[in-house]
């Protein structure tokens, strides 16, 4: 894996924290060239000076939920080292309320950040890709993207939307050199839970017993770059979490009785 991404352009979205963060100090160990991006300026610069080769980072702040703006903002990232190897979606927002307790409001903006946020980047990366006939396309998703959980439906409805998407695109460029890797994420141990949304679209601000006990982000992000390199389509990375995709798909009656009365945060 070490040469596999020597000298490779990566842009990362959701790269201020988390799984993001991770896989830009690794990335970056690895000796890529890397755009990053989020919200938070500030917190971008944070985690560039964490890395061993700052004059690799380029800063580059966006917000996906202005989802209309991302095409400019694509434009931009494409000029910074003249072409993208590898795009990571890794930016999103979570949900910690009922279906009934969340407004439109919030229903809306978290589709809007999870998914149309990451679609307008792909649509406006995607024709260059092509024209190299060369690129990787890394989708992070979630376990619940495979199946829906109590107080996720917003969150749930915008990861399978994701696997919609990204499916029938595999499915379209397949004479193309350019992949699709799905990454389902179970608990990682990262500040999702403080930043989801309850119904009202108030932070959460707090962190969930299972995250707290879930893998930690640095391995998340090594066995994300195994799948990348391996060019895998999908992915499952977590703890016994995410045998539920399995249960789910064989025992679909027994999964549902448990998944009810299971406790998800």
């Amino acid at each position: 894996m070490n040469e596999f991404f020597k000298n490779k352009i990566v842009w990362i979205t959701g790269a201020s924290s988390g799984i993001g963060e991770a896989l830009v100090i690794e990335l970056n160990r690895l000796g890529a060239k890397l755009i990053i991006s989020s919200r938070n300026r500030e917190a971008l610069y944070k985690v560039k000076n964490k890395c061993q080769k700052i004059v690799d980072v380029h800063v580059h702040p966006l917000d996906l939920e202005n989802y209309t703006l991302l095409e400019n903002k694509t434009q931009e990232a494409l000029k910074i080292f003249g072409k993208i190897d590898i795009i990571i979606h890794s930016g999103g927002l979570s949900q910690r309320a009922t279906a009934m307790e969340t407004t439109l409001e919030t229903n809306k903006k978290i589709m809007d950040i999870n998914f149309f946020g990451t679609i307008a980047i792909t649509h406006s990366l995607l024709p260059s890709m092509l024209k190299n006939n060369s690129g990787q396309i890394v989708v992070i998703s979630s376990l619940v993207g495979k199946f829906g959980t109590p107080k996720r439906s917003a969150y749930s409805a915008s990861k399978h939307a994701l696997h919609g998407y990204f499916d029938s695109l595999r499915a379209e460029i397949y004479v193309s050199n350019v992949s699709i890797t799905i990454v389902c994420p179970g608990f990682i141990k990262t500040k999702l839970s403080y930043n989801a949304l309850l119904g009202d679209g108030q932070l959460q601000n707090k962190m969930d017993d299972a995250q707290e006990n879930g893998m930690l982000p640095e391995d998340c992000a090594k066995r994300i770059l195994i799948a990348v390199q391996s060019k895998k389509q999908e992915v499952y990375i977590g703890g016994k979490e995410v045998y539920g995709v399995y249960f789910k798909r064989f025992f679909p009656y027994w999964f549902s009785k448990i998944v009810r009365k299971a406790r998800v945060v």
